[in-house]
């Protein structure tokens, strides 16, 4: 079923003031590798908003997800407050793995592999 405009409206406002407070809280950057909301869906009651997050270079993606989960009461509290005017109940938080970053830099892989000659050498 496709999002209504209010659940995108909703959606790219929870996206944009959580990236903030990831940026504020030093959860973007860890140890040389990045923490990004790649998306966020939000169910039609407006009551669960499900944060995927995408791990660039993150040495162990599954334990920082799991300190991002036992950091939710301080997040949630935090994105109350910014957007408290703008909705009325907080939506339960809910964070999950992106692996689409993992999927396209396997994707790539498969492709050189293939070895599948340049179009300017094939006529040469």
């Amino acid at each position: 079923m496709e999002e209504s405009k209010r659940q995108k409206q909703i959606g790219n406002l929870l996206q944009q003031e959580m990236s903030e407070i990831f940026q504020r809280e030093g959860l973007n950057i860890i140890d040389g590798g990045m923490i990004s909301i790649s998306k966020v869906k939000v169910t039609p009651d407006l009551m669960e908003a499900r944060f995927y997050l995408s791990f660039f270079q993150i040495v162990e993606p599954e334990k920082m997800l799991k300190y991002i989960k036992e950091q939710d009461w301080n997040l949630r509290k935090q994105l109350a407050a910014k957007i408290k005017n703008q909705v009325r109940k907080i939506p339960v938080l809910s964070y999950y793995m992106d692996d689409t970053l993992d999927y396209v830099f396997k994707m790539e892989e498969l492709f050189k592999e293939l070895d599948i000659p340049d179009e300017d050498k094939k006529y040469e």
